[in-house]
């Protein structure tokens, strides 16, 4: 059986548990879009080293008044210099802790953008290859959603894919997310997100599985989460 990763969205909230790094492969850091600076990346950064989780930028519209899940038009310009910036200020600091950026997963409204747009998509995949030509050895997957442009835009590129479930979001019969405006968008029970991650896992159609840092009872989530794909032996590394 095909195994998973599980991710972890941080570097958003002051108060997050440093448990976290310890629960997740890998940690989405936020790189000052919709949250964070280089206070919190550092932080996160030399946390992610402490517990050997792998780090991913986890850039977004510059939108911190609606956290990054607003749409906003932007030229190509303009959003393609945006992204470089933030993912920049977290290679630096990651470097420093002589540690490397291992993918990049968008954020918010560009994750979703990025699915359904080939303008989004393609200027994510622009920013990875200049980071690609202009740092030798730099090496970096996307981590997006199981279908869509933003995957199909990868196929002829040197850009490997990561295809991502989630773990505390409700699913459409569609077999897209639930919008956050929907009562029901968000999976507060630790032992239905866990089933769900199994069940996710076992479906075959997923690299990775996300818990938000920002959901409420999170830690929790993260926990029962980590044990049920540990406990099926669904959980890479494990």
């Amino acid at each position: 059986m095909k195994r998973v990763s599980l991710n972890v969205d941080l570097g958003e909230l002051p108060d997050e548990s440093e448990e976290f790094y310890s629960l997740a492969t890998i940690v989405n850091i936020a790189c000052g879009g919709h949250a964070g600076d280089d206070s919190t990346m550092t932080r996160a950064v030399s946390l992610a080293q402490r517990t050997g989780a792998k780090i991913a930028a986890h850039p977004s519209y510059s939108d911190r008044e609606n956290f990054g899940r607003k749409s906003i038009s932007m030229t190509a310009q303009g959003l393609a210099l945006s992204l470089r910036s933030q993912i920049n200020d977290l290679v630096r600091i990651a470097e420093s802790a002589q540690m490397s950026i291992v993918a990049v997963k968008p954020h918010g409204a560009l994750y979703h953008d990025a699915r359904s747009s080939t303008f989004a998509a393609e200027i994510l995949l622009i920013t990875i290859e200049h980071f690609m030509e202009s740092k030798p050895g730099f090496r970096c997957a996307m981590v997006g959603p199981p279908d869509g442009v933003l995957k199909t835009s990868t196929i002829d590129r040197n850009i490997p894919y990561i295809a991502e479930g989630f773990a505390d979001r409700n699913y459409l019969s569609n077999g897209s997310l639930v919008p956050r405006s929907e009562p029901n968008a968000l999976i507060h029970d630790p032992k239905e997100a866990a089933a769900q991650a199994v069940r996710l896992a076992r479906s075959c159609q997923f690299d990775t599985l996300c818990v938000h840092g920002d959901t409420p009872n999170a830690l929790e989530i993260a926990r029962a989460v980590c044990k049920a794909l540990q406990d099926a032996q669904l959980l890479e590394g494990a």
